[in-house]
């Protein structure tokens, strides 16, 4: 899994490509936490390029979103490809998290 990091204003827009499974989860958990720990509020992730999430996936958005809450912040996603876009709605992601056609959209409703 790759992660590209874009910063635009006060918002951090991270774009995954590849799979978000249990073996490459705990790399984006590290980066999404530390950066929440540095004081960052407002994330919108880019899955356009994502081919695969698993529950391990899921799981560090859920951990989060939980952490941004507490912190009155959000996390919002765009550009989900059909497979992701069914284990959002299988999971039930899609009523729990706001999702956006593009970044600009994103960005828009932060």
């Amino acid at each position: 899994m790759e992660i590209t990091e874009r910063k635009t204003a006060d918002v951090v827009t991270l774009s995954l490509s590849g799979k978000l499974h249990a073996t490459t989860a705990k790399t984006f958990e590290e980066k999404l936490l530390s950066q929440i720990e540095s004081g960052e509020r407002r994330f919108v992730i880019n899955l356009a390029q994502l081919d695969y999430i698993s529950s391990a996936g899921l799981r560090v958005f859920l951990l989060a979103a939980k952490r941004l809450n507490s912190a009155n912040g959000k996390i919002l996603f765009c550009s989900l490809q059909s497979p992701v876009r069914e284990v959002f709605d299988i999971a039930g992601f899609s009523s729990i998290f706001s999702i956006y056609g593009s970044d600009d959209d994103a960005i828009k409703n932060l």
